[in-house]
């Protein structure tokens, strides 16, 4: 079957992660993407476990794609480049803020090769301003957002153990691009898409981080406490989380628990009350889970219809019985890299589903290939 975006093809001239997972994305939904690489490859072929010549990092993020080698540097291959961005969709790039223009690679250029492309440009702090020069990485992007304050709380600033800004950056990539080709079918019009990781990572911690800056001047109840739930519930065995947000979850929490008194509490009667009291609420659960094991614990407050969870390993995710139901992990063969876990494409669809594609490709893999459908030697 043909995926959702089986007749694009995207020239992916993306690094690391930000650029790599978003056209990873939308390889799975269909799209051609053919990733251009240096002679070196990409910095990511050579970061973290890595097999045969195959690296954890570069399998995750660079899934079902073709690989092809050009040193730009030399004129006969920028040719090639030019070539291969005339029957491109899509033409992505995350350079440094005036990298592509030296190279020959900026808007202008590569319209003129292909006018109704979507020219992808991603970039740490924007195309302008005071940090413009500055080198970036997702820490970086984490320290400037609030990210790193709003896990640290009232204790030192603390790193999220994840390249959220990255990967979120990457999300917000293959959203846009997706847009910007729907509108290409409705105008015939190519557009520039512009992102920034600082942008993408503080847009998304608004919703919720910035809850207590949003509204200005006089007339503003109380902040809520950011870090009164930063952590997971101890329990006589391990450790386990619980939320409550309606009246019922609170009513049930409090059956579970043998607590029937904080039904009538005036300081949990209902929501408002209950924010009004954040802090309280969660030192009241902490107590009271502090008596029982996790298991008796997630299933008593289950039985209630309070959303709980025990709080897994790293390796208890691949036996939760949910997660496997779903089959969201998979093992694959790497021909180069051997066998290996890999996560499935988050998004189902009936009517153009595809299976995932072939594991990333080794370095060059398709140069030949690519080529001969150019018609060049």
């Amino acid at each position: 079957m043909s995926g959702a975006l089986s007749p694009y093809r995207i020239v992916d001239l993306t690094s690391m992660v930000s650029g790599p997972y978003a056209t990873q994305l939308l390889c799975d939904q269909g799209a051609d993407v053919i990733k251009v690489e240096t002679p070196g490859g990409d910095l990511m072929r050579h970061a973290g476990p890595a097999r045969g010549g195959m690296s954890a990092a570069f399998l995750n993020n660079n899934r079902g794609k073709r690989s092809v080698v050009l040193d730009l540097k030399q004129e006969p291959n920028m040719a090639v480049l030019e070539r291969l961005i005339e029957t491109a969709d899509v033409f992505v790039q995350n350079f440094r803020p005036g990298a592509a223009e030296r190279m020959g690679l900026g808007e202008d250029h590569v319209r003129a090769l292909k006018p109704d492309i979507v020219y992808v440009s991603i970039s740490g702090f924007g195309e302008s301003g005071p940090y413009v020069h500055k080198r970036v990485y997702d820490p970086v992007i984490q320290a400037l957002s609030g990210v790193m304050d709003m896990q640290g709380g009232q204790e030192t600033p603390r790193f999220m153990k994840t390249i959220l800004p990255d990967k979120l950056t990457a999300v917000t990539a293959a959203q846009a691009i997706t847009a910007a080709l729907l509108a290409r079918e409705r105008t015939g019009e190519g557009d520039h898409v512009r992102l920034a990781m600082l942008d993408a990572t503080v847009a998304w911690m608004w919703p919720d981080g910035f809850l207590n800056h949003t509204l200005v001047g006089d007339g503003v109840s109380e902040p809520i406490p950011m870090d009164a739930y930063d952590r997971a519930f101890e329990t006589t065995d391990g450790h386990m989380v619980a939320f409550v947000a309606s009246d019922d979850e609170w009513r049930g929490f409090a059956r579970a628990v043998g607590r029937p008194e904080l039904i009538t509490d005036e300081r949990f009667q209902d929501l408002s009350s209950r924010v009004a009291h954040f802090g309280e609420v969660f030192d009241v659960m902490r107590e009271a889970l502090r008596s029982g094991s996790t298991d008796e614990w997630v299933a008593k407050l289950d039985a209630e219809q309070v959303p709980t969870a025990p709080v897994h390993q790293a390796t208890d995710v691949f036996e939760d019985p949910q997660i496997v139901c779903n089959g969201i992990l998979r093992r694959i063969d790497h021909p180069e890299g051997g066998p290996a876990r890999e996560a499935r494409p988050a998004a189902r669809f009936d009517t153009h589903a595809l299976e995932p594609g072939a594991p990333a490709p080794m370095l060059g893999q398709h140069t030949e290939e690519v080529l001969a459908e150019l018609g060049m030697a």
